[in-house]
């Protein structure tokens, strides 16, 4: 197991960072919901920006790295002030502000992203 990914278990609602096979930090994480949910499958970061705001939904989405279409790994303040009381818009939501600023600082283009349900 080389290289370096972003494990996102649904059923557990973690993102694990993993280099080499060795977990390096988790964290909680929501998903979409039934009607735009998350994608599942084996991605790969496609570009990252740090004060994105989606064109489409006009939220803010910092800290994002894109893995499927306009799906990304980001910082929800929503998700920091109500927890599981919501849902994304299909994107991976992070409260844990220090930790995504972490992740997107060590994140490269072109790592994995693996979202599966355990």
């Amino acid at each position: 197991m080389t290289g370096r990914a972003m494990c996102v278990d649904k059923t557990t609602r973690r993102l694990t960072w993993v280099i080499d096979g060795v977990p390096q930090y988790s964290t909680e994480v929501r998903f979409g919901s039934a009607e735009l949910p998350t994608r599942e499958g084996a991605f790969t970061v496609q570009s990252k920006s740090k004060d994105h705001v989606s064109t489409i939904y006009h939220t803010s989405m910092p800290y994002a790295m894109f893995f499927s279409g306009g799906q990304a790994v980001h910082y929800s303040p929503d998700f920091a002030a109500n927890g599981y009381n919501g849902a994304s818009h299909g994107c991976v939501n992070v409260r844990n502000k220090a930790l995504i600023q972490q992740l997107f600082n060590e994140a490269r283009i072109g790592d994995k992203v693996i979202v599966y349900r355990s």
